[in-house]
Parts: C-alpha cells; sequence; structure tokens
C-alpha cells in the first residue's frame, strides 16, 4: 500500500480523492498496486473488483464495498448485515451486489439543470467468468432485475468497461 494510501486510510480520507489525487500527481493505477497479497491474481474477482472502482471515481460514480453475512454478537444474537439481507429466506433468493452507489444523472426535460443520484450496483466477477445460472448467481441476477425493473443501474461486471 502507497504511503498516500496509509495517511488516507488513518484519517478516513474517501477513496475517491485519494484517486483523484494520485491522478493528479501522476501515479495512477497503472504504477503501483491495487490489490496487495498472495492470493489475488491478475483476472480475479478482488482486482477487477478495485479495477472498476478506480473506474467509477474516474467517471465521478460513487461505489461503495457492500459486505453481507451475518455474525453473532458478544451476547450471542446473530446480526445480519449488508443490503437486502434481512433474513436467511430473503438472501437465498435475493443477494444484493458486490459494489453499491449511484452515479449523478440529469433528468428530463421539464426539470433541466437538476440532478438526481440513480442507484447503482455492481455484482463482480473474475475477467473470465460467464453465467452459470447456478443457485448462488440467480438470486445475484433477481436483485439486478429488481433495480433495473425500477429504473437503476445494475449489472453484473468483470472489470473496467464494464461499468
Amino acid at each position: 500500500m502507497s504511503i498516500i494510501r496509509e495517511w488516507a486510510a488513518q484519517y478516513g480520507v474517501p477513496l475517491h480523492a485519494v484517486l483523484a489525487l494520485e491522478d493528479r500527481i501522476g501515479i495512477g493505477f497503472n504504477d503501483i498496486p491495487i490489490v496487495d497479497g498472495p492470493d489475488v491474481t491478475h483476472g480475479s474477482e478482488a482486482r477487477q473488483q478495485d479495477l472498476v472502482r478506480l473506474e467509477a471515481a474516474q467517471k465521478d460514480i460513487k461505489l461503495f464495498r457492500n459486505n453481507v453475512g451475518a455474525l453473532k454478537d458478544k451476547d450471542g444474537r446473530l446480526v445480519r448485515f449488508g443490503l437486502a439481507n434481512d433474513n436467511a429466506a430473503i438472501n437465498k433468493v435475493l443477494k444484493s451486489s458486490d459494489l453499491i452507489g449511484w452515479r449523478k444523472r440529469i433528468i428530463t426535460p421539464q426539470m433541466v439543470g437538476q440532478h438526481i443520484a440513480q442507484f447503482t450496483a455492481r455484482e463482480m466477477k473474475p475477467e473470465d467468468w460467464t453465467y452459470s445460472g447456478d443457485e448462488h448467481e440467480a438470486a445475484q441476477l433477481a436483485f439486478i432485475e429488481l433495480g433495473l425493473a425500477d429504473g437503476a443501474d445494475m449489472a453484473f461486471a468483470t472489470g473496467p468497461g464494464t461499468l
């Protein structure tokens, strides 16, 4: 991790601000490692997710990691977290995307000059992924289709250019 990113993490500086600074001083994502660690391969989901987040920042799209799961608290109570993870039954058929956020949109001619924040989500996959339709992917697709039906910008993504 670069000293800039370490400092930013220490002081809670948003990723998009760090990326803008790095771009301004000429150290873009091609110059420093995006993901550190032995488990990250060139086309892995983790690497592709970082590349998509970098692309989003360059396009002024706000995307945040949506961790989904459940853990027991100190008193043994199950605490669920992540979008659309109200209970196990819902989570089985509706799995929210890895990246959640919004993109700024100018709306209809009747409202010229106003902006809206359009809900945006990307379900990240490795670079060489193809849809198999298994139960897990079908639940991810159900979440995407639910949002698309109401005008959200949602899709599976395998790297830059799929934002």
